[in-house]
């Protein structure tokens, strides 16, 4: 049998954050979860995940790079695991021909 965890006392705006990025990833919270963890262990090195709450910009409306990466991240996250990458998979329909 597998272990369960809980994380309590989570504040509503995480919540709701961590449910639109699930949304987002066509996943369940649960599922979400689970990849956020699962990439958490299997990294090799150590380095912190997307923040869940990009910055905001700055008070003449512009954002910074680390800001404008930050946002990528969000939109466009990096595969899980052994998951393909888009170009591998074209790559393999085409050399299939």
């Amino acid at each position: 049998m597998m272990p369960n965890l809980s994380i309590k006392d989570v504040p509503e705006a995480w919540a709701e954050a961590l449910r639109q990025r699930a949304q987002r990833h066509h996943r369940s919270l649960q599922g979400e979860l689970m990849a956020l963890v699962e990439a958490a262990v299997t990294q090799s090195t150590v380095s912190p995940l997307v923040p869940l709450f990009p910055p905001t910009p700055t008070a003449s409306g512009r954002k910074n790079v680390q800001q404008v990466m930050a946002e990528l991240r969000l939109k466009y996250p990096e595969p899980v695991g052994n998951a393909p990458l888009g170009r591998d998979t074209i790559r393999a329909e085409r050399d299939a021909r």
